[in-house]
């Protein structure tokens, strides 16, 4: 018997688009630690959404509620009302995930500057999965939690660097002025 090719295709199409997210999550680091079987229930709880091309995905000031994973498109990370450009991201990468801890305002916006296919791991997502799973939401959080004390540490570098930079000038006697 000959197989259904239209049946087939939705199946295959479906089976692929599975096989791709699961993929693009053992890449992010808050993921990277987990089994294919933790990676599977966290694919059952992501929301999957269609941005078009300059919709915001949030606004800056909006509560935070979750982080965001680029399944194919482009988003700016922008700043104000001018829009500063602080960053462009695309396919693989994520943002937001400072709001699966805190849901303080956002700092900045994110929108998508192509037509971009976008998953979201929210917080209440993350909490609930610490009630059914708690092992896997542990290592979650855990993962998390190293990924900011490295963002910390790059920063107070980055910080100390400034500093010194700055000391020089600091340090130049001041004229006096003569009357």
């Amino acid at each position: 018997m000959e197989e259904d090719t239209m049946w087939g295709n939705i199946f295959r199409r479906k089976e692929k688009q599975s096989e791709d997210i699961y993929t693009l999550l053992t890449k992010i680091p808050i993921f990277q630690d987990l089994n294919k079987r933790e990676l599977q229930a966290i694919e059952r709880i992501l929301h999957q959404r269609t941005y078009a091309v300059n919709e915001p995905i949030f606004n800056e000031g909006d509560a935070g509620v979750g982080m965001f994973i680029i399944v194919n498109g482009r988003v700016n990370i922008v700043l104000g009302k001018d829009r500063k450009l602080l960053a462009t991201l695309s396919n693989g990468e994520f943002f937001g995930e400072m709001a699966l801890l805190s849901e303080v305002p956002r700092t900045a916006a994110a929108i998508a500057s192509h037509e971009s296919n976008i998953l979201g791991f929210f917080q209440p997502d993350l909490f609930g999965l610490m009630e059914t799973n708690p092992k896997l939401g542990n290592k979650i959080l855990f993962r998390l939690a190293q990924m900011i004390a490295d963002r910390l540490r790059f920063s107070n570098l980055e910080n100390q660097q400034l500093k010194i930079k700055l000391t020089p000038i600091d340090d130049k006697p001041k004229e006096k002025k003569v009357s």
